[in-house]
């Protein structure tokens, strides 16, 4: 699979303040390899939607990182029962004896 670069070019603002110049960069630009395919549908979904490539990579970008971020804070909550363990008969580590009991009479 071929790859074309794709620049993605930012605008700088710039803020002066005389006699000293301050420059406030707020984007940066970057080159990223995207697969072909993957740039053509891009740019034809830019395109119908009158966005432009960069928007509609942006916006990926935000939402892939919100969706890690989401799985970050969602915790598993395991069901815990009390108890000090298994039982004399599966205490030797026998897994599958302990897995025959489980799938006992389930066709397992």
């Amino acid at each position: 699979m071929t790859s074309k670069r794709l620049a993605l070019h930012s605008r700088m603002h710039v803020d002066t303040i005389s006699p000293i110049l301050s420059i406030r960069l707020t984007h940066m630009k970057t080159t990223i390899e995207l697969p072909n395919d993957l740039l053509k549908q891009a740019k034809q979904t830019a395109r119908a939607e009158g966005a432009t490539l960069r928007a509609l990579i942006e916006e990926g970008l935000q939402h892939a990182l919100r969706a890690r971020e989401q799985r970050k804070i969602v915790g598993l909550d395991f069901p815990t029962f009390g108890g000090s363990g298994l039982t004399e008969a599966f205490s030797e580590g026998d897994w599958s004896q302990l897995r025959n009991e489980i799938y006992r009479g389930r066709g397992g």
